[in-house]
C-alpha cells in the first residue's frame, strides 16, 4: 500500500513509522529482525531502509604504492525490503540515490521493486563521499532529486529510458522525499530550498519526510512556509532521540541542525550515556507529543540501528 493511502485510511490517527540502516557488510540480516521486533507491537504501516552507496579506499601495497578500491560497507536494501515484507507483512520503503547510480541503473533499480511489489520509494540526491568535497554524480547520472523523481514518475507513465520498447508496462511508486526545516547545508537560503523542494512535488513526489529537528518550532515555520508555497503533500516529521555526549557535536556537524541549548544544558549536566540516553528519550516523547497533540498524520523515527530508545518512546505515544 502507498503511503499516502496509509495516511488516509488513519482517519486522522497519527501513525508510526520508522528507519533502519542496512547491516555492515558480513552480519547476518538477523541483527535487522532482533531490532525490528521490539517495535512491531506499535504496527508500524512502513519501515524505510537506508541505501548506503560505495566508499574509496587506498589499501597500501609497500614501496609507495596505493590501489584504489571501491567499498560498499552496507549492502543489501533490496532484499532487506523483500526480506521485511515477507517477514512482517508491512511495506518496506526503499531509499534510491542518485549518487553511485546512472540513470540506467536507476530504472533496472525501480524494474526489480517492481517485480518484488514494493511500491513506495525514497528519492534522494545523497551526500558527497568521504573522497569528494562536493557532490559529484555518476557520468551518466542524475545532478538533482528531483530529476531522480521525474525520472521514477515517467516509469509510472511506462516510459522507459529505451524508447523503442514496445508494450511497456507502467509501475506504480509512491515517492517521497526530503524536507529540511533548517535548510539543506548547500542551500543559500531556506526559501530556495523549499523553491527547489516544490520542484520535486511538481515532478510527481507525493510526500515529503524531514530531516531530523529537536525544536518543534522549527518543524512547524518550515510546514507554514511550505504550505504559503503551494505544498499540500503530506509532511512527516523526522525525530531521532539523543544517546551520547558525542552527538552534541556529531550532529550537529554531520546533518547541520541546531540542538536547543536547555537540550544541550540537560546533556552537559549528565555523567554518563545511560543518564544522556534517558534525557534524550524525554525530549523526544514530549516532542512526539506536541506534534501528535497538533494532529501530524505520522511521526518518523531514526533508529540508528537500535530500538531500544525509540521503543521506550513509542510506548508512551502510541
Amino acid at each position: 500500500m502507498k503511503v499516502i493511502d496509509h495516511i488516509k485510511n488513519a482517519n486522522g490517527k497519527t501513525q508510526f513509522s520508522f528507519e533502519i540502516l542496512p547491516p555492515l557488510k558480513g552480519q547476518h540480516i538477523t541483527s535487522i529482525f532482533n531490532n525490528i521486533d521490539p517495535l512491531m507491537e506499535f504496527k508500524p504501516p512502513f519501515i524505510d531502509v537506508t541505501y548506503h552507496r560505495e566508499e574509496y579506499v587506498y589499501k597500501d601495497l609497500g614501496d609507495g604504492l596505493l590501489k584504489k578500491q571501491v567499498v560498499k560497507k552496507r549492502p543489501g536494501t533490496v532484499g532487506i525490503c523483500a526480506a521485511i515484507q515477507n517477514k512482517y507483512q508491512v511495506d518496506a520503503i526503499p531509499h534510491i540515490l542518485c549518487g553511485g547510480f546512472t540513470k540506467e541503473d536507476t530504472e533496472n533499480f525501480l524494474i526489480d521493486l517492481d517485480f518484488l511489489g514494493i511500491d513506495n520509494v525514497m528519492a534522494l540526491r545523497g551526500d558527497a563521499v568521504k573522497t569528494e568535497t562536493y557532490f559529484k554524480p555518476e557520468k551518466e547520472g542524475h545532478h538533482y532529486a528531483n530529476d531522480l523523481v521525474a525520472q521514477i514518475e515517467d516509469l509510472n507513465n511506462g516510459i522507459y529510458l529505451d524508447d523503442e520498447l514496445k508494450n511497456t508496462s507502467a509501475t506504480n511508486f509512491c515517492t517521497g522525499v526530503a524536507g529540511y526545516p533548517e535548510k539543506h547545508m548547500e542551500a543559500p537560503s531556506i526559501d530556495s530550498d523549499i523553491h527547489f523542494l516544490k520542484k520535486k512535488i511538481k515532478n510527481g513526489a507525493e510526500y515529503i519526510v524531514t530531516q531530523m529537528f529537536f525544536d518543534n518550532k522549527k518543524y512547524f515555520d518550515f510546514v507554514k512556509k511550505c504550505r504559503a508555497e503551494g505544498i499540500t503533500v503530506p509532511i512527516i516529521p523526522g525525530l531521532k532521540p539523543i544517546a551520547t555526549k558525542k552527538q552534541l557535536n556529531i550532529i550537529p556537524h554531520r546533518f547541520h541542525v541546531d540542538l536547543p541549548e536547555a537540550l544541550i544544558k540537560e546533556i552537559v549536566k549528565c555523567k554518563n550515556n545511560e543518564q544522556i540516553r534517558t534525557v534524550g528519550v524525554e525530549w523526544c516523547i514530549t516532542q512526539s507529543k506536541e506534534l501528535q497533540k497538533s494532529g501530524i498524520p505520522m511521526l518518523h523515527y531514526y533508529s540508528m540501528g537500535k530500538s531500544d530508545n525509540i521503543k521506550a518512546i513509542a510506548s508512551q505515544i502510541f
